[in-house]
């Protein structure tokens, strides 16, 4: 009983920790509430938008994988991961374990294509499952991604079809267009 107090009081203790933003390290201040992708050069503005920023940080150690998280009122959320990049990249192969989720809770894949994005242009490959539908809305999550120079940039939108599209495509849209022109290398 005695280890259990411990344990539990150790966690309290903890916890705050815990609940912050890990990004100290691989994210600087920018001007206006932004946050710079250090390695990259990405800058993760405070607003995208109706996209409001509500975290950064490491996403996972191991590969050096970092994100940018955002959310918007009625549950429109987008994140942003940055992974670098060796020897090449393969969105469909990158973003798998997030596809065997979607289909494994139910998701039903309705969309699979590659969009062109900017003036280059960048070809970022797309994946949308609906996972749920209510009355008129269709809750869908699209997956993106490309390699931009040595990063892969990953974005994950949640949103409503019909009532949200608009802001999923200018989220895309304004993540690849920043992509394309702030990372560096």
């Amino acid at each position: 009983m005695k280890y259990a107090a411990a344990a539990l009081l150790a966690l309290a203790w903890a916890a705050p920790a815990l609940a912050q933003n890990v990004g100290a390290d691989t994210f600087a201040d920018g001007g206006n509430g932004a946050k710079r992708h250090v390695a990259s050069g990405f800058v993760c503005p405070a607003r995208i938008g109706i996209f409001e920023r509500d975290a950064v940080g490491e996403y996972d150690p191991i590969t050096g994988a970092d994100f940018c998280a955002y959310s918007a009122l009625d549950g429109v959320y987008g994140t942003i991961k940055l992974t670098p990049i060796g020897d090449g990249y393969d969105a469909k192969t990158s973003m798998a374990p997030d596809f065997e989720e979607q289909e494994g809770t139910g998701g039903r894949k309705i969309s699979e294509t590659t969009l062109k994005v900017g003036a280059e242009p960048l070809a970022v490959y797309t994946r949308i499952y609906q996972t749920a539908k209510l009355e008129d809305l269709n809750y869908s999550i699209l997956f993106a991604g490309s390699a931009v120079k040595n990063w892969a940039v990953e974005a994950t939108i949640e949103y409503a079809d019909p009532r949200d599209t608009p802001e999923e495509k200018m989220f895309l849209d304004a993540v690849y267009k920043a992509a394309l022109s702030q990372i560096a290398k």
